[in-house]
């Protein structure tokens, strides 16, 4: 039994298995079977971890090739400036789980083990049907970290997207490779990161006949690309960066900090490009705290931002994590028009205004007292007027039970602004503890509980080409004479819960996953439409 963690798409029957690799100009290749993805099905991701105690060992230096010392970055004005870079010492072997206890600051703070991706198709009883092996020697993911490998439908409906790591020049792509999370770019590397091996964060297109493409970037250097998006040909992703010493300071003062800080947040890229290097890094807007009248926070983590959806054309964002900036949901550029170069303020995508939704929260994150900071992630639009948040809560097992705000959060707009209607927990389970502390998984009433999508119309990607068709958060299935009543009124694509469909708790055939307060926000969501 592997552990295992889920994030968005399904499972490999006894069938014909083959390895297809498109001379495009880009990697595309996967591991599929013949049935590939059909309409009515429900998609959903996850990562296995498979390592063993040989993959780490007790006592070897962290983050691997890590040099303890100072560094002299070049600053801008003249001459350069001292930066200190530690490392640690392994204290568990590559046995999981306690193969995590590296990952505390104490030993390496950039601790993460590099998984393979599969993609289950499943029907909306929870049968698997199939399973999509992502090839790992193309693209991989970071176990076991929770904010990664969000599934987003395409605006066209024809493919899906999410976001991984592909190795550097010198950096194996491959499971069990350490730290890599956390790594430098290779176009955008910090000389004050322990972490000393160069991965891209990539964006892969999974089209419904399991064809995947890869496109590679520079941005979120130091940290982790959380989830893209397609629209209008172009890719839109939000992400994290810096993983570095620079102090506040010496991020202003010097290139590499400036480069650090404007390939962070939310980024353009171009399917197929090559991988753009600064200044040509494309990041929308800059959202800085001062411009609502609070002091100024470290560059760039004002803009470390989590969950993504499109609706009627317009591009949201969350940001639920970090000591920095606000926790909250925002608008990217004008309601109805998506940022591109061509209607950027000034041409420049850097001047696209980034502001928090009417009614949603504006405290700081780092507040210690009322108002204090929400953690939402997923977010889904049931409608303009009907807005869905996954909120996980704080992380800490003790307040889970307790705090009103984490579940599903329903909020609805009266014109001028968004105002809370309740928040969903039954069901949810926030607060148990199940096993012995360091692991503390516990078991779904439903084994194949899992965040899901569903694509919900007729498949036109067998007349067209490629079409993935659209997923809804529903468990109808599509019928010729039309759409129920709820999916008319859900009839939104899978991107918009991104986080909460990959916050499952257990898995009985596939062992423990990672636990996350907004769990089993489908069914609570299901709860909902009960109720109405």
């Amino acid at each position: 039994m592997r552990p295992t963690s889920v994030r968005t798409i399904g499972l490999l029957p006894a069938g014909l298995i083959f390895l297809i690799v498109l001379l495009t100009g880009f990697v595309t290749s996967a591991i599929h079977n013949e049935d590939h993805f059909t309409p009515g099905h429900l998609v959903v991701s996850r990562s296995v971890y498979v390592g063993d105690a040989a993959t780490v060992a007790v006592g070897q230096t962290l983050p691997p090739g890590c040099v303890a010392g100072t560094v002299n970055v070049p600053l801008l004005a003249g001459g350069t400036t001292p930066v200190t870079v530690t490392c640690g010492k392994a204290i568990a072997d590559g046995t999981y789980p306690t193969v995590f206890n590296n990952a505390p600051s104490a030993v390496d703070g950039s601790f993460g083990v590099t998984a393979p991706i599969f993609l289950d198709q499943i029907t909306p009883s929870g049968r698997l049907i199939n399973t999509l092996a992502i090839d790992q020697r193309e693209i991989v993911t970071s176990f076991s970290s929770k904010s990664e490998l969000a599934l987003n439908l395409s605006d066209g409906g024809r493919s899906i997207t999410f976001v991984g790591y592909r190795g550097g020049a010198g950096f194996l792509t491959a499971p069990n490779e350490l730290d890599v999370s956390n790594s430098s770019t290779p176009g955008v590397v910090d000389p004050s990161n322990p972490v000393v091996s160069r991965y891209y964060r990539t964006v892969a297109e999974v089209d419904a006949d399991g064809h995947v493409q890869i496109t590679e970037g520079n941005a979120y250097s130091g940290n982790n690309g959380r989830a893209a998006i397609k629209a209008h040909e172009l890719y839109y992703l939000t992400g994290n960066n810096n993983n570095g010493g620079l102090n506040t300071s010496q991020l202003k003062a010097t290139q590499v900090g400036l480069n650090l800080t404007h390939s962070t947040g939310v980024e353009l890229l171009f399917p197929h490009q090559t991988p753009p290097a600064p200044p040509n890094i494309d990041m929308i807007g800059n959202f800085d705290v001062t411009s609502l009248g609070y002091a100024a926070d470290k560059p760039g983590k004002d803009n470390n931002f989590r969950g993504l959806t499109i609706f009627n054309h317009t591009l949201y964002v969350t940001k639920g994590s970090g000591g920095n900036g606000i926790n909250t949901v925002y608008r990217v550029g004008t309601a109805g028009e998506l940022p591109t170069p061509a209607n950027a303020p000034g041409g420049k995508l850097i001047n696209v205004p980034i502001t928090i939704l009417p009614g949603l929260p504006t405290g700081l994150a780092s507040n210690t007292t009322p108002p204090l900071p929400r953690f939402p992630f997923g977010i889904w639009f049931a409608n303009a007027t009907t807005l869905y948040v996954a909120d996980e809560g704080d992380g800490t097992v003790a307040n889970a039970a307790t705090d009103a705000g984490s579940g599903l959060q329903k909020w609805v707009f009266n014109g001028t602004s968004w105002r809370l209607v309740y928040t969903l927990q039954k069901g949810l389970n926030l607060g148990a503890v199940c096993g012995a502390p360091p692991s503390g998984y516990c078991a779904l009433p439903h084994p194949r509980t899992r965040r899901i999508a569903q694509y919900d119309r007729p498949p036109k990607w067998r007349r067209h080409g490629h079409h993935l068709g659209d997923y809804l958060h529903r468990e109808q299935e599509w019928r010729p004479g039309g759409r129920p009543e709820s999916a008319r009124r859900h009839h939104r694509s899978a991107q918009g819960d991104n986080a909460a469909r990959r916050r499952a708790l257990y898995d009985a055939s596939n062992g423990p996953l990672r636990r996350g307060a907004a769990g089993r926000v489908f069914h609570a969501w299901k709860q909902d439409e009960l109720m109405r």
